[in-house]
């Protein structure tokens, strides 16, 4: 990555347009290889990513780059993010499937409590 290069030749220096860039080329990648992902969701997934993600050999190259562009902490970061919401989104679509007349408790199942 150009950053690494360059921090390392000038250590005590922080160029934020640098950072910026740099960050932003990982956002980029990152939307690149997810948005592949959702487009290619119908096939099968073959290759592994971090923290057992699959996807399939079509989005390897969007899955390359955004490997190269961003710190690997980040893509375990975005790949966690990507699963945790994929499973709280599978779980709110199988809710849909369980909807329907709620059955609340009749008035008469309780007992009133003794008033003295």
């Amino acid at each position: 990555m150009v950053l690494d290069a360059y921090a390392s030749s000038n250590p005590d220096q922080v160029h934020e347009d640098v950072l910026q860039k740099s960050r932003d080329a990982c956002y980029k990648a990152r939307d690149a290889f997810y948005s592949c992902l959702e487009k290619e969701s119908g096939k099968k997934p073959t290759e592994i990513a971090s923290v057992g993600l699959l996807y399939p050999k079509e989005c390897s190259l969007s899955r390359t780059e955004f490997v190269k562009s961003c710190r690997s902490s980040w893509v375990k970061h975005f790949d966690r993010e990507y699963c945790r919401n994929k499973r709280v989104q599978r779980l709110l679509d199988d809710g849909d499937e369980r909807k329907g007349p709620m059955s609340l408790p009749q008035p008469y199942t309780f007992k009133p409590s003794p008033s003295t």
